[in-house]
């Protein structure tokens, strides 16, 4: 297991780098430069003054030169710094990154919480109302942009009802709340992002586990726990439920980087403080050192987040080796 874990971490450098190059590709074939702040709102700078400000950025070399001085400082974990304030892009990641932690891990929470319950349920009842109700809900799920349904959340509980907040992650006031006041402003802060972040995938795992469910409660050996005298529980959730768990690993894996990536528009909508949104603001302003190091973090939470998947197979399924 050790030996293959170190393995795919040391596949995960080619393809942080191949990230990497084709970010900055696209960094320097999209229209606009990041001295245009400053150099288009000033009718009075000459054109000597904007290529003084290109080469103190090191804007004036070739795109392949940039990229080459990048890969260099990186390989010190220096991302450079900000063009916009100046500040190291690592730290203004460091400090958003947390936020956006802990909202895909409690988004992630709320799909096994309830898709894997609902799923496992809808395969043992199947073709019930409940089973059918839930295929209606699952295909609303799927078929239901997600930006526009938090913007009608934010309209519905936030301007209409006024129960939630719709921006930011703290109120004004919270540093002057004792610890139960910050808990209950944290958790109504982060109620619409968690809900609107986990529904797509709520969704679709739910259908997921719902036909692995239906395989396995076909096979053989769930008919013989039958037979023996097993009550039902102890066979759905001994025997069948964590055999089921194999391709749901697999999807659970595989949607951790639409997570990550959704965090770029939903946190944007709710004026989140996570990486997503300093992201956002970084692409807006052209600020390519920020870019980068958004960019090659959500690489390599992805690729983790994929490798963790594999790891748990050995859990689901105590058959499966790694060599």
């Amino acid at each position: 297991m050790l030996g293959y874990t170190l393995k795919r971490l040391i596949h995960f450098i080619p393809v942080v780098i191949g990230i990497t190059v084709i970010t900055f590709l696209v960094m320097h074939l999209s229209p606009g430069k990041p001295t245009d702040a400053v150099t288009d709102m000033n009718a009075k700078i000459t054109q000597e003054a904007k290529l003084r400000l290109a080469a103190l950025y090191g804007l004036d070399r070739p795109w392949y030169v940039q990229y080459f001085n990048w890969i260099k400082r990186l390989s010190a974990l220096d991302f450079g710094n900000s063009f916009k304030d100046g500040r190291p892009a690592i730290k203004k990641i460091l400090e958003r990154l947390p936020a956006t932690l802990l909202l895909n891990f409690l988004s992630l929470g709320l799909i096994l919480a309830v898709a894997l319950p609902i799923g496992i349920y809808s395969a043992i009842r199947h073709r019930t109302f409940f089973d059918k109700a839930m295929t209606v809900f699952v295909f609303i799920g799927f078929s239901m942009p997600t930006f526009w349904l938090a913007l009608l959340l934010m309209i519905l509980f936030g301007l209409k009802m006024g129960l939630l907040p719709i921006s930011g992650l703290h109120s004004l006031n919270y540093a002057e709340m004792n610890l139960l006041g910050k808990t209950i402003d944290l958790a109504r802060h982060l109620a619409l992002p968690v809900l609107i972040t986990g529904f797509t995938g709520l969704a679709g795992l739910s259908r997921y586990s719902r036909s692995s469910m239906l395989e396995v409660i076909k096979q053989d050996y769930i008919k013989t726990a039958y037979a023996k005298g097993l009550p039902e529980s102890a066979v759905i959730l001994k025997h069948a439920a964590r055999n089921a768990l194999l391709p749901v690993v697999t999807i659970l894996g595989l949607s951790l980087p639409s997570m990550i990536g959704g965090g770029f528009i939903f946190e944007t909508i709710f004026a989140y403080p996570g990486m997503g949104r300093l992201g956002y603001e970084a692409i807006m302003s052209r600020d390519y050192p920020v870019i980068m190091a958004v960019g090659t973090i959500a690489a390599v939470l992805t690729l983790l987040g994929n490798l963790l998947a594999d790891l748990t197979y050995t859990w689901a399924d105590p058959r499966i080796r790694y060599k």
